[in-house]
C-alpha cells in the first residue's frame, strides 16, 4: 500500500460500524506474556520553595547542559511539570536497571540545582497549575473544567507508576483482561501514598485515586465487564470527545461523545486519525494499547520502590502459579461489591479494609514467590514485610494514627 493510499484511508470519514471494528481490533493484538514496561512519574519540586513549579523546557535544558538526559528510558513531562521516565518492553530486572540508571543521573543533576523528585501520588502542597503548554492540554483543561476543578488537580498534581504488561495469547486474553481489572483495587490499596492535600491530611489514603474518580466518568471509570474487544469499543464510542482538531481553538459541543460525532451531520465527519487521537484521551484504570495492557491506578512511590508494583503486577499476570493464586483470592471481593465500591474502599481505608488486606497478602505472597531475580525479590520482600503483612500503607507513614 502506498503512503498516499494509507494517508487517504486514515483521513477518510468513518462509519459507526467501521469505528467499532477498528477500536475492537486495534485495542487487543495478541502478544504472548513475558515482557513488562514501566512509566514512572515524580513531582518535581524545589527544596528552597515547595510551591515553585518548574517548566519542562527549563528542566530539559538543565539536563542537557549537565549531560544528564536519560540514555535508557524516554523522558516526558506531565501538564503540571511532573517528570516521567518510560522504559522499553523488557524483563523486570532490565526495566529496573535501565530506569534506575537514568533516575540516578537525573536526580544528581537536579540536586545540584536544588531540585528533587518527589514520589507521592498527589502533590502535598501546591495548588494545581499547568506549566506545559500544548493544544492537547488546553483542550483537556477546557473539557474537564465543564465538570469542576478535579480535572486540573488530575492534570497538574497527580503522579503514578503505570505498569505495562503484554496483552497475552488469544486464548488467555479474556481471563488476563479480567484479572487485570480485579487487581485494580488491591493495587490502589497496597500502594496508597497520597493522604495529603494542600499541606493537610485529606479523607483519603489515595487522594490521587479520589481525584481520578472525580473527573469525566466516561473516560476514567473502569471498562465494564464482558468480552474485552466489544466492551472496549462501546466504552470508547460512548466517551466524550476532548477535541475536534483544526485551526484555532479545538472546540467541542458540550457532552459530545464519539458516537454522537459519527451520527451528527452538522459536524465535520470524524476520520480514523480523529479516532486514534480520541483513544489516547481515554484513561480507564486498565487501558488496552494493542500489544500491551496499561495499569494506571497505582500511586507514585519514592526512590527505587517503583519496581515493587511493576514486579508484583507482572508476576500476578504472567506466572501461572501466582496468577492462579490471585484469581482465587480476588474472586470473593468481586462477588460482594461493585467496582465503584471496591475502588472507594481502596482509596479511603486501603489495607485497613479486612477483605482488601486479605487479598493483598495472598497476592503479594504469590508474587514474591514468583520473582526470579534476587534484587527485585528483595525489594518486594521488604515492601511486603513492612506494609502488606502489617495491613498498612505508606499513607499511614505520612499521616500516623488514622484509621
Amino acid at each position: 500500500m502506498s503512503e498516499a493510499t494509507l494517508q487517504g484511508r486514515i483521513a477518510a470519514p468513518l462509519t459507526e460500524d467501521a469505528a467499532f471494528e477498528y477500536i475492537a481490533a486495534a485495542g487487543f493484538r495478541p502478544n504472548g506474556p513475558g515482557r513488562v514496561g514501566a512509566e514512572v512519574e515524580w513531582h518535581l519540586t524545589s527544596t528552597a520553595d515547595r510551591r515553585r513549579r518548574i517548566d519542562d523546557e527549563t528542566v530539559k535544558a538543565l539536563l542537557g547542559v549537565r549531560d544528564a538526559l536519560p540514555r535508557c528510558t524516554r523522558l516526558s513531562f506531565e501538564p503540571g511539570g511532573a517528570l516521567e521516565l518510560s522504559t522499553r518492553p523488557a524483563s523486570v530486572r532490565e526495566c529496573f536497571d535501565d530506569l534506575e540508571a537514568d533516575r540516578a543521573r537525573v536526580t544528581a543533576a537536579l540536586a545540584d540545582e536544588g531540585l528533587e523528585l518527589l514520589g507521592l501520588g498527589l502533590d502535598p502542597v501546591r495548588l494545581p497549575r499547568r506549566v506545559v503548554r500544548s493544544a492537547r492540554y488546553q483542550a483537556m483543561e477546557e473539557l474537564f473544567d465543564q465538570d469542576g476543578r478535579a480535572g486540573r488537580w488530575m492534570m497538574a498534581n497527580t503522579a503514578s507508576v503505570q505498569v505495562c504488561v503484554d496483552t497475552g495469547a488469544e486464548a488467555d486474553l479474556a481471563a488476563r483482561w479480567a484479572l487485570a481489572h480485579r487487581l485494580g483495587p488491591v493495587l490502589v490499596a497496597a500502594f496508597a501514598n497520597s493522604p495529603l492535600r494542600r499541606g493537610e491530611p485529606s479523607l483519603w489514603r489515595s487522594t490521587r485515586q479520589h481525584v481520578w474518580t472525580a473527573i469525566d466518568p466516561t473516560r476514567s471509570r473502569p471498562v465494564p465487564a464482558g468480552d474485552p474487544r466489544e466492551s472496549w469499543a462501546r466504552y470508547a464510542l460512548d466517551a466524550r470527545v476532548m477535541a475536534v482538531r483544526g485551526p484555532g481553538r479545538w472546540t467541542v459541543p458540550r457532552g459530545l461523545t464519539f458516537r454522537d460525532w459519527l451520527r451528527d451531520p452538522g459536524l465535520r465527519p470524524p476520520t480514523r486519525d480523529d479516532l486514534d487521537f480520541h483513544l489516547t484521551t481515554l484513561f480507564p484504570p486498565v487501558r488496552p494499547r494493542g500489544r500491551y495492557l496499561e495499569l494506571r491506578m497505582i500511586d507514585a512511590q519514592p526512590g527505587p520502590d517503583w519496581i515493587v508494583p511493576v514486579a508484583v503486577a507482572a508476576a500476578l499476570l504472567d506466572d501461572p502459579a501466582a496468577n492462579a493464586a490471585a484469581t482465587e483470592a480476588l474472586e470473593p471481593l468481586w462477588h460482594t461489591a461493585t467496582p465503584a465500591d471496591l475502588y472507594l474502599r481502596a482509596a479511603t481505608a486501603a489495607l485497613h479494609d479486612p477483605a482488601l488486606a486479605k487479598a493483598a497478602r495472598t497476592c503479594f505472597t504469590a508474587a514474591l514467590a514468583a520473582q526470579p531475580d534476587p534484587a527485585v525479590a528483595a525489594a518486594v520482600h521488604a515492601f511486603t514485610d513492612t506494609y502488606i503483612a502489617q495491613a498498612r500503607t505508606r499513607a499511614d507513614d505520612l499521616v500516623p494514627g488514622t484509621r
